[in-house]
């Protein structure tokens, strides 16, 4: 069955940021030796070129699954015609609701990465929002429609730093929220198996773990910690997402060890969520031609460094899924949770590993066909046709779309299908969760290579105490405008908090005892 398209046609126009003034400009998306990339001219600031996506084909396939998305009924931005991304706070243009929210509990951190900008003893001041202000974020993202917020990460700094992170997890949990990530550097989780159970317990779902590398060279910052975290989350019962930043030349070489070391430990790591680095602050051209890599870079390194069973062909782009979406709000005729941001923000795939075997998703599920199948579907029930008979068909087609024989033997992908869809039993996809690995990747923007269409598509927000909701990369890219903005009004000066607290900063500061790796 033939996908509809909505390939984007090269070259194209979208509007950008100069990286120096900030004003907004138009600029130019097109095609160059086989890479896609965009450049700009500021009247003031002069010419900048940038690669957008590493590989033109993989971008036109991404471009495919381009989803429309759901507008917020109740934008927290008031002005009548706002501009993109000067008016952030969720505002009547945005085209998305939040699939996933940061909530920034500290920027104190027990670390000082060379490439990260973001911690107090940088920024002069200490931001920590106290649990009212926090509970107030969390009910705006609930209020959201149509389709209210659910999901939260808690992030810093280094949130496990906040004495009373318990007691936040609990509170965001009987405020309604399903969904808890606890963003962190492992370090606390490594030496105190009573905090992890606690974390879990209090209704953490899922550990996101920086680790940038399996050697010590290339994860500095925790790589002798982390036999400490698996042991510890094991006990607790608390899933991993591994989130390796990737620069190029610096730890680009390791992403095939990562995924293998996510199959090493499958029974606790559930993904592996590559983000390329974002080349926040300013860069020279050099300096960013070394460091810089997209997702379609990453993939071929993939690619290569896992000898082709994983492969270029078995990634697709976050939207893909919307037809699973407009299926279920088909037959339940109530708005659903979709991830429909724009396509060149992620890629994906599922993994399973069978024996020596690993086997992406797309080895034994026609992937485009089953999509197309189930927009059809929604279209038919949309039209009036009766869901049972829709149900049926359903039931009678999923086969088709799946090779049994070439599916891991444990599994029947068919049936797993049709009890999400049709009978909303979820039991079983939680059971294809704990034996697939989730190989992802998440490119934010940095001033060089930003589209405003994709900010305008984003669905990964910060919730901030002064009442608005912030994509993600007009937070952390325009941090005068938004992040170090609000943190800085509602943060008190470093000697301020030290009174206060009686403690000084560098005492958070981790001081690594001489280990043995058991890695």
């Amino acid at each position: 069955m033939a996908l509809k398209t909505n390939e984007i046609i090269l070259p194209s126009k979208t509007r950008s940021l100069c990286p120096e003034c900030k004003s907004i400009i138009e600029a130019n998306i097109y095609e160059e030796n086989g890479r896609v990339m965009i450049d700009k001219e500021c009247k003031v600031h002069g010419y900048f070129k940038d690669v957008y996506w590493g590989d033109v084909g993989l971008f036109k396939k991404a471009s495919r699954f381009q989803a429309k998305g759901k507008k917020l009924l109740n934008p927290n931005i008031e002005k009548e015609n706002p501009v993109c991304p000067t008016d952030c706070g969720l505002c009547r243009t945005h085209l998305n609701h939040s699939a996933l929210t940061n909530i920034v509990l500290t920027n104190r951190c027990d670390l000082s990465c060379w490439y990260c900008f973001f911690y107090a003893k940088k920024a002069g001041y200490i931001y920590e929002p106290t649990i009212e202000q926090i509970r107030q974020m969390v009910r705006l993202i609930k209020s959201e429609k149509p389709v209210p917020g659910n999901a939260v990460q808690l992030t810093g700094g280094e949130p496990t730093l906040r004495e009373d992170l318990i007691d936040i997890i609990k509170m965001i949990k009987e405020e309604g929220i399903d969904h808890i990530q606890l963003n962190t550097n492992g370090i606390r989780i490594s030496q105190d198996l009573e905090f992890t159970k606690k974390v879990r317990e209090a209704g953490v779902n899922t550990l996101y773990l920086s680790f940038d590398g399996t050697t010590s060279e290339t994860n500095k910052k925790n790589h002798w910690e982390i036999p400490g975290v698996l042991e510890n989350c094991r006990k607790a019962n608390l899933g991993i997402v591994l989130v390796p930043t990737i620069l190029n030349t610096v730890n680009d070489h390791e992403a095939g060890n990562i995924i293998r070391f996510g199959f090493e430990n499958i029974d606790i790591i559930r993904s592996v969520n590559f983000q390329p680095v974002s080349l926040v602050g300013r860069m020279t051209k050099k300096e960013r031609e070394k460091f810089r890599i997209t997702i379609p870079d990453l993939i071929k390194r993939i690619e290569d460094q896992m000898d082709g069973e994983i492969g270029r062909e078995d990634f697709y782009p976050v939207p893909c899924v919307s037809p699973i979406t407009q299926f279920v709000e088909a037959v339940t005729g109530r708005p659903q949770y979709e991830l429909s941001i724009h396509f060149a923000c992620g890629m994906a795939t599922y993994v399973f590993k069978e024996g020596d075997r690993l086997i992406p998703i797309t080895r034994f599920v026609d992937v485009e066909g089953l999509f197309e199948f189930l927009r059809e579907a929604s279209e038919e029930i949309k039209k009036g046709r009766s869901r049972f008979i829709v149900g049926a068909k359903l039931l009678l087609n999923l086969r088709k779309f799946i090779d049994k024989d070439k599916q891991p033997g444990e599994f029947n992908f068919a049936k797993i299908i049709y009890d999400v869809l049709i009978k909303h039993d979820y039991h079983s996809l939680g059971q294809f969760h704990l034996k697939s690995l989730f190989i992802g990747m998440m490119h934010f923007q940095d001033l060089y290579n930003y589209d405003i269409n994709r900010v305008m598509r984003c669905d990964i927000h910060y919730a901030t105490p002064d009442g608005r909701i912030i994509p993600f990369c007009a937070f952390n890219v325009i941090p005068e405008w938004y992040r170090d903005k609000i943190q800085t009004e509602y943060g008190i000066p470093i000697e301020e908090w030290e009174k206060q607290t009686g403690r000084s900063l560098k005492d958070d500061f981790y001081i690594r005892k001489k280990v043995t790796a058991r890695m």
